[in-house]
């Protein structure tokens, strides 16, 4: 039996892909805890330095703001950081955990988190807590699916090969939306939910709607 006192973890929210000023003045206030920008030019949520560093400075004290980077070199990295005030790194391409290190050491000891893309060869949860377990420098583990491209294709993995160890870790991504965020949360439990094309209108385009329905989505979820 539970302890009258106990206090239940909440689930914490990324946005991610945010291009638009009104969609950033929404998150806010939505509440949401961090809000991702691109920085992977193929995507078509990608910011310059300069629209990106005039976002950021939208984004009030205690919301997170987390940078998204696909195989760039430490100089990308250094500009962007000293262009745009992020909190965090998120590494979503093929880093190494000694790149990773080395990233975050240019970037001046940013935290990161590491994308781990789930496809196919993805046979059983060991892959998952063998990964999680080589990047422990990392200060999350962000759970996609595996598509063409980096992230954002809003496809789901099968969420049971997820090992509750590495549950606390854990950004659950990969095709969540307004629908099934909270099935999600009660199967995974993860630390922190991250949506991009969820709540996307059309590809790189937000709805407000949307993201209201999500965040709301989370609030239920966790109130269960």
């Amino acid at each position: 039996m539970k302890s009258p006192n106990a206090v239940k973890s909440r689930t914490r929210i990324k946005i991610c892909g945010l291009s638009q000023a009104a969609d950033i003045d929404h998150a806010v206030a939505l509440g949401v805890d961090a809000i991702g920008f691109v920085f992977y030019p193929p995507s078509s949520r990608y910011l310059d330095l300069a629209r990106a560093a005039e976002l950021a400075r939208r984004v009030p004290a205690y919301v997170s703001l987390v940078g998204l980077f696909v195989n760039a070199s430490a100089d990308e990295i250094a500009r962007t950081v000293d262009a745009v005030a992020l909190t965090a790194l998120q590494f979503h391409g093929d880093e190494s955990p000694e790149q990773c290190a080395a990233l975050a050491a240019a970037a001046g000891n940013r935290p990161y988190m590491r994308a781990m893309r789930i496809g196919p060869d993805t046979k059983d949860s060991g892959d998952l807590l063998q990964f999680a377990n080589t990047y422990t420098a990392a200060q999350g583990i962000l759970l996609d699916a595996l598509v063409e491209g980096y992230g954002g294709g809003g496809k789901v993995f099968d969420w049971s090969l997820i090992p509750k160890d590495i549950a606390r870790r854990a950004v659950l991504s990969g095709g969540l939306n307004a629908h099934n965020v909270a099935e999600a949360i009660r199967r995974v439990a993860p630390y922190a939910v991250d949506v991009s094309s969820g709540v996307e209108a059309s590809r790189g385009v937000k709805d407000h709607a949307r993201m209201t329905a999500f965040v709301q989505a989370v609030l239920a979820a966790d109130a269960q």
